[in-house]
């Protein structure tokens, strides 16, 4: 008998549907309210507010056509806190029309909550090759 999918990684999963569908407010409820969003190397958004208007102008940067699914996954709990580290695949088309595809080995960082919920509170899809990389902000 298989063992069910950790609550993190289906939270995951339902974030990147909510990305690709657009749906921003239903994107909103996986994140705590204090969340960081790596947007790019050196460059952050932070709190909901802010992280939602990351996701609508990095959706307007993909010219509307982003799809973000998850490969591996690696989950580690420790006290209250769950580290994953998964890859993440982005496919999309740029504004010149041009395909883009791409994958990175992304790290999150989840908080449960009293209440059992598991809420993201850093989002970086960029892992650990944000290490070395000169921001151009």
């Amino acid at each position: 008998m298989s063992k069910a999918p950790h609550a993190v990684k289906q939270l995951i999963e339902a974030a990147d549907r909510a990305i690709t569908a657009e749906d921003f407010d239903a994107l909103m409820d996986f994140y705590a309210d204090d969340a960081t969003l790596v947007i790019k190397p050196g460059l952050q958004a932070k709190g909901k507010e802010q992280i939602r208007r990351a996701f609508i102008a990095i959706a307007d940067h993909f010219n509307h056509s982003l799809i973000v699914t998850q490969g591996e996954v690696e989950i580690i709990e420790g006290a209250d806190v769950a580290l994953v580290i998964m890859e993440t695949h982005l496919k999309a088309i740029d504004k010149d029309g041009s395909a883009i595809k791409t994958s990175r080995r992304a790290t999150y960082v989840f908080r449960r909550y009293p209440d059992d919920k598991w809420l993201c509170v850093v989002d970086n899809s960029y892992g650990t090759d944000l290490l070395g990389v000169e921001a151009n902000v």
